[in-house]
Order: C-alpha cells, then sequence, then structure tokens
C-alpha cells in the first residue's frame, strides 16, 4: 500500500510550463489550499531575477550547473556560488536576486502568491529575444500585487 504523501512527479512534458523574463518554469507539485509549491526553474546562461522581496520563505535546490544568489542579510551583502547538490534559503522579507554564467536548473519552493505570479505572469511560449524595459515594467507592476516588491530591475 502506498503512502498518502507519495506523490508521483509529471514527466517534463506533462508539467506546466510557463516562462518568466527567459528562464522555463515547471510547475511540479501544489497543494491545494496550502502554500507548498515545487517548480523546477532552467535557466539560460548570462540570465538573473532582478532584486526583490517578498513575505514567503523560498528555498532553492541546484539540480545541474551554478547559481550566484544574491541576498541583504542582516550582516550586510552576501553572495553564494551554489553548485549542484547545494540547498539555499532565502527567510521571510530578504532582499535577494541571482544570476548565472553557464545554465542552470534548480527545484524552488514557494508559496501559493509567488506560484500564482509565476502561473498568471509567465508566458507559454518561449520569449524570442530578452526581456523588453516595457515587459520588465509590466511584470513589476504586476508582481506589486503578489506581494513581491522588485527593488532594482
Amino acid at each position: 500500500m502506498m503512502s498518502n504523501s507519495f506523490v508521483k512527479m509529471p514527466a517534463s512534458d506533462e508539467a506546466k510550463r510557463f516562462f518568466v523574463l527567459g528562464d522555463r518554469v515547471e510547475r511540479r507539485l501544489r497543494i491545494s489550499g496550502a502554500w507548498l509549491n515545487i517548480f523546477d526553474v532552467t535557466v539560460p546562461s548570462g540570465s538573473r531575477t532582478p532584486k526583490h522581496a517578498h513575505a514567503s520563505p523560498e528555498v532553492f535546490r541546484i539540480i545541474e550547473g551554478k547559481l550566484t544568489i544574491w541576498r541583504l542579510s542582516d550582516s550586510g551583502p552576501e553572495e553564494i556560488e551554489a553548485g549542484a547538490g547545494d540547498i539555499v534559503t532565502i527567510p521571510p522579507f530578504m532582499v535577494h536576486g541571482y544570476s548565472n554564467r553557464v545554465p542552470v536548473v534548480f527545484s524552488a519552493v514557494v508559496d501559493r502568491d509567488m506560484a500564482e505570479f509565476i502561473e498568471a505572469q509567465g508566458t507559454t511560449e518561449p520569449p524570442k529575444a530578452s526581456p523588453s524595459a516595457e515587459t520588465i515594467a509590466r511584470m513589476t507592476a504586476a508582481a506589486n500585487s503578489y506581494g513581491i516588491t522588485i527593488l532594482a530591475a
């Protein structure tokens, strides 16, 4: 008999897929009525997220490649180079962002607001070019309605 807590991961072609500022984000798990959501994020070389903060914590587990995570802790700014197998936590309200020089794949555990932002603002088709200033402005404005504050684009 299988435990009720077992979740079969959908195949990559079955996952809900979104593109957010060039990153491919695939929903792997959503527990209805709860804050727990798991996404696999594939980030092309040279990508980055703007510095931002939100009320929910995040957890990143690096699967492939390296991700440089910048965060502003109580002791000042810090940069973390995370590689395959590393787990990085981002506490609530901590200003943070990431960048990478090589392609990277990581799992992100996020709350309901972040998941809804990704799914509402992401596109279903990959972008044909880097995000325009208009796209970044639209995403920044939309983020506010999901409790996400973009500090620098």
